[in-house]
């Protein structure tokens, strides 16, 4: 079993990387090409893929967080719970300032309603705190109840597009209902409560068990990806307002079906075909906080504007090449300033592994 330090570097901030790396793309393609091609292969795959990125930050997020539960199971479970809510304010903070800049970049342009509008950062941190009294369990208790919230995300999200929300402000209907303009807790914070699950696990995994532990995680996977595919092609339905791509159960078995097809090839590819070798993606996703919240400026801001839906498809296929690479190298200016100036500071939470010995994991 390698170090936790190891692992935390090789394989999930390469996982988290990627994820970069797949929403560049997505993004670059949706900010740029021209209204004619969008209707072609390339954008079609370039959507296709790009909707897994979020389901990937989602998940990893919802991994750390119950990483973070496993850290404070000594605390009274009144703290862990506040605990849990500030970790899942902090993330809110981060929305409403993603937001704050965004609409003062584009001062003028964009109305003030903008300011309220749902995006992965605000599902974050709203799921987080609905999470949150999962901190009062422990072991696979803890375990057991995110996956089940997980699945009750996913099942009720055709319900909620069904019901008749009107009545309900439009700012907190955005949370609820889904929508193909936003993010919303339903289905997305699935994904982040089915993280909760996996990061709670992690402190049962015996230290020579990880290999079989990413074994299972890609024959899941596929289960999850073939399953949902075969019940959403199925002709029929239980629920009376169903929508594959935009609130069915189905997609979001297959979306978690990618993700962990993806952590154990991304632990194969860390551990085994390339140990201990620099790698840009994962420098990537040790800064992807800052990749995601400069690319949006950059793409969807006043910068390039003279550039919106005006690029032919190698165009844009340069412009997104370039994009990656000038994360990269912005992630590599700010690590190094940062170890520089505050050398203990880190951007995103130190994702450890901690284990358990045998008697505490029958104790859980």
């Amino acid at each position: 079993m390698p170090p936790a330090s190891k692992l935390r570097v090789t394989f999930i901030d390469w996982l988290r990387g990627l994820a970069a790396v797949i929403m560049l793309q997505g993004h670059t393609f949706d900010a740029f090409l021209r209204p004619g091609d969008r209707s072609g292969a390339w954008f079609t795959y370039s959507q296709f893929f790009g909707g897994e990125a979020a389901a990937i930050f989602l998940f990893l997020t919802g991994a750390t967080y119950g990483m973070g539960m496993n850290r404070r199971e000594h605390m009274p479970p009144g703290a862990r719970v506040l605990q849990a809510l500030k970790r899942a304010r902090f993330l809110f903070i981060l929305a409403v300032l993603f937001r704050l800049q965004g609409w003062i970049f584009a001062w003028g342009t964009s109305p003030w309603k903008d300011l309220l509008k749902v995006d992965i950062l605000n599902v974050m941190g709203a799921t987080a705190a609905l999470l949150s009294l999962l901190a009062l369990l422990s072991g696979r208790d803890r375990v057991r109840w995110a996956v089940l919230a997980g699945t009750a995300i996913a099942v009720l999200s055709p319900v909620m597009s069904a019901l008749d929300l009107k009545a309900i402000p439009a700012p907190v209907r955005d949370y609820l209902v889904p929508s193909g303009d936003m993010f919303s807790i339903f289905p997305w914070g699935a994904f982040l409560a089915f993280g909760v699950g996996v990061g709670s696990m992690i402190p049962l995994i015996d230290r020579g068990g990880w290999n079989r532990v990413m074994q299972w995680s890609g024959v899941l996977g596929l289960g999850l990806l073939f399953g949902g595919r075969y019940f959403g092609d199925l002709p029929f339905t239980i629920y009376s307002h169903s929508d594959f791509w935009l609130n069915s159960p189905a997609l979001v078995a297959c979306k978690l079906g990618v993700a962990l097809l993806l952590g154990a090839f991304a632990y194969l590819w860390c551990e085994y075909l390339a140990p201990g070798d620099w790698s840009w993606v994962r420098q990537l996703g040790t800064t992807s906080l800052l990749v995601y919240w400069v690319h949006v400026d950059l793409e969807y801001g006043p910068f390039f504007a003279k550039f919106r839906q005006n690029l032919s498809v190698p165009a844009v296929l340069l412009s997104a090449a370039a994009m990656i690479i000038g994360m990269v190298a912005l992630s590599v200016a700010f690590k190094r300033g940062r170890a520089w100036l505050q050398p203990s500071v880190e951007l995103t939470p130190v994702v450890e592994l901690p284990m358990r010995t045998e008697a505490q994991r029958r104790r859980a």
